[in-house]
């Protein structure tokens, strides 16, 4: 569709696409008449949010005339005692995509650039590209980020490295030991973030907790998230982990009470809340392997060695036909074109109903298109 109003946008934003996010059920069950369709577009947490979490959250709704602490006080307080850190390395985001956008509008500039890996989450393109600067985009090396790669796109005009640890949507990770030689052959001037989303579901033993090296990298910013093992997606709370110094920049562009009040109820609760954690996880685990059994018993080939609460399986054939029969059939999984893998689909662990539901429709989606 022709924009009347893109001649008078910012130049950039003519080449930017919105971010799509996975299909809403109500809109589906709209367009089909229908009241029983499952989600596993989104990499949701399927338990949703603990008791506590929600019994924060609807004490916290009895003030919402009320603005909330625009400092996010006692959330940054938490955060910092989980992670051993000072409240003062804490910036807390609507979601950890509003600490990515906070991070490109104080790092990235025209004329800058940034790195990022292909099949990398699509925001780090997005933030970039909205402020001005130009993307990079180093070669995957089996999905996964190759850091020889990336390092080699480094030049005096990178301001930022964005690394998805591990990565949306391929699941693929990085050790620690060649993570921490990346890091430190990096320059000083470039900021180097490493988006942590899912680190709470991995159970690798050479999968670092990056959080503890701010000590040893002072350029370098770790976001995570209420969204995925907490259950708080629809509250959008999320936060970076930083030196001060860096923190201080961030909070300088950080829009005013950006975090709502009854999210940071919700998230000081859930991050005490270790037994919704070690239960989230514990499914996790348990159906995670029945879906890639399952997957692979219908003779579809997965990414290898990824981790997270999702997979993203290879239909050896466009996905997008076989995805909007899997929408006939009730199940919304979320196509990734988009990301450079036109014939993958990335399928969230569900319920065990919902998986269970998920593997028949897409057996009977798999024979009739045969």
């Amino acid at each position: 569709m022709n924009n009347p109003f893109l001649d008078r946008a910012a130049p950039q934003i003519a080449g930017l696409t919105p971010y799509v996010p996975g299909k809403p059920v109500t809109e589906l069950e709209r367009e089909l008449g229908i009241t029983d369709s499952v989600k596993l577009a989104s990499n949701e947490n399927p338990l949703g949010c603990g008791d506590a979490a929600r019994a924060a959250y609807l004490a916290e709704a009895e003030e919402l005339g009320r603005y909330p602490d625009g400092g996010g006080f006692a959330l940054r307080a938490a955060i910092a005692a989980h992670h051993g850190l000072a409240a003062e390395q804490v910036t807390l985001g609507n979601g950890s995509n509003d600490v990515l956008d906070q991070i490109a509008r104080v790092f990235l500039y025209p004329g800058g650039e940034s790195i990022f890996s292909e099949h990398a989450f699509a925001v780090y393109q997005i933030a970039t590209t909205a402020v001005g600067a130009t993307p990079r985009v180093a070669p995957a090396r089996d999905y996964g980020h190759d850091l020889e790669a990336m390092a080699a796109l480094v030049s005096e005009r990178t301001g930022v490295v964005w690394i998805a640890n591990p990565n949306n949507p391929t699941g693929t990770w990085i050790a620690a030991e060649p993570l921490r030689d990346f890091l430190s052959a990096l320059p000083e001037h470039c900021i180097a973030v490493v988006d942590e989303a899912y680190f709470e579901y991995v159970e690798e033993s050479e999968y670092p907790d990056t959080s503890t090296w701010l000590e040893h990298f002072p350029n370098l910013i770790v976001t995570r998230t209420f969204a995925k093992i907490h259950g708080l997606a629809a509250l959008r709370v999320g936060y970076g982990l930083s030196h001060p110094a860096v923190a201080e920049l961030l909070n300088r562009v950080r829009h005013p009470f950006n975090v709502n009040a009854p999210a940071q109820a919700a998230a000081v609760a859930a991050l005490a809340d270790r037994e919704h954690v070690r239960r989230s996880l514990a499914h996790n685990r348990a159906e995670l392997a029945r879906v890639r059994d399952g997957l692979r018993a219908l003779g579809l080939a997965l990414i290898p060695a990824s981790v997270g609460n999702f997979v993203t399986v290879d239909l050896g054939r466009l996905a997008g036909p076989i995805n909007q029969a899997l929408l006939g059939e009730g199940v919304i999984c979320r196509p990734v074109a988009n990301y450079g893998l036109p014939h993958h689909l990335r399928i969230s662990i569900g319920l065990a109903s919902e998986n269970d539901r998920l593997l028949a429709a897409l057996a009977a989606v798999l024979k009739r298109t045969a």
